[in-house]
């Protein structure tokens, strides 16, 4: 099955199959599961395939988490079950995982379906996420779990550290939820809207505070532009503003 080389595919030029060892710093040794972790499901069903890379997420999440987990614990002794709680979310969410594949270049190696290649799906963070998830559960059934480990470890160590000192992504929501309700006895109630076409649309969500508009967001998903309306809010309540952030 040497889809990346172009059998049966069009992909605009193809990217070599060790492009992906590289990135990770590691070698297959089953080229197979390599490219399966790539295989969009777009893909397969444009040339189809029996294979995409949907189970090999669905594994790559549970090595991810059980990885970042034991990291967490063991490095940072002192922390509470709930600021681990918190850490591990904000490590191991969508827009992180599309920041490292970003940072691997993932998106130029995804097999993509000509309609998803047509919308930006290169650049999507659910597809670079889910992606990204496949690779993690591919090293791990071809190298084991020190391999995995050890590139888990690699991209998101410094980002744990990050978080730990107040830094990096944060969850907004849950932390204004709670700041909200300690100081205006209020919870954070979100207002969306949206415009553009249905594969670029941009969504734009206000957090209300009590009654009063307190941040507005915007992002390419609706998680996204709460999430930088929250941010906004918690710093302005942060600040001590009396009334609302508008």
């Amino acid at each position: 099955m040497d889809v990346a080389r172009g059998e049966g595919g069009d992909r605009g030029g193809s990217v070599p199959a060790e492009a992906l060892d590289r990135a990770l710093r590691l070698r297959f040794s089953d080229g197979e599961l390599r490219e399966a972790a790539l295989i969009h499901r777009s893909f397969a069903f444009e040339q189809g395939l029996g294979v995409t890379n949907e189970r090999l997420e669905f594994l790559g999440d549970a090595v991810l988490g059980i990885v970042v987990t034991d990291l967490a614990f063991r490095r940072f002794p002192q922390m509470p079950e709930g600021s681990l709680a918190k850490l591990r979310a904000a490590i191991v969410n969508m827009n992180s995982l599309a920041e490292v594949a970003r940072e691997l270049d993932l998106g130029s190696m995804i097999l993509l379906g000509k309609g998803e290649e047509m919308s930006g799906g290169r650049d999507k963070p659910s597809i670079l996420a889910d992606a990204f998830e496949a690779v993690l559960g591919a090293v791990y059934l071809d190298l084991g779990l020190d391999a995995a480990r050890e590139v888990i470890q690699r991209l998101f160590w410094p980002r744990m550290e990050a978080y730990a000192r107040g830094e990096g992504a944060r969850d907004y929501k849950t932390i204004l939820q709670e700041r909200a309700s300690q100081d205006l006895r209020a919870l954070p109630e979100y207002q969306l809207t949206d415009e553009g076409p249905a594969h670029e649309k941009e969504f734009t969500a206000v957090v209300f505070l009590a009654g009063e508009p307190w941040g507005t967001g915007r992002g390419r998903s609706k998680k996204e532009a709460e999430q930088q309306a929250a941010r906004e809010a918690y710093g302005k309540l942060s600040a001590g503003a009396g009334r609302r952030g508008g």
